[in-house]
């Protein structure tokens, strides 16, 4: 339960305080998810190949590869071409 953060309630200084670290440590600790995201159930085919092709597509998002097939822990070349990468992957009928 959680009453105030140290912050809110005026015990932590310019800075912060242990205290106020710990609070915060434990509270983002006791969530699983971050706040704006959520867990997803995927329930068909479509939605299986869109979760795919948007969790493929993050690194190209982020500058760090041009296209999916370059990004070394990417699913995507098994997806795509049925060839193993680096990792092993399970197929998701």
């Amino acid at each position: 339960m959680r009453v105030a953060r140290p912050e809110e309630n005026g015990a932590a200084r310019a800075g912060g305080t242990a205290e106020a670290r710990v609070f915060e440590v434990r509270e983002e600790l006791s969530r699983f998810w971050q706040p704006r995201f959520y867990d997803f159930n995927v329930y068909s085919s479509r939605k299986k190949r869109e979760k795919l092709e948007y969790m493929h597509a993050n690194p190209v998002k982020r500058g760090l590869v041009k296209n999916p097939a370059e990004w070394i822990w990417s699913s995507h070349l098994f997806y795509s071409r049925g060839e193993m990468g680096l990792i092993e992957i399970d197929s998701v009928e």
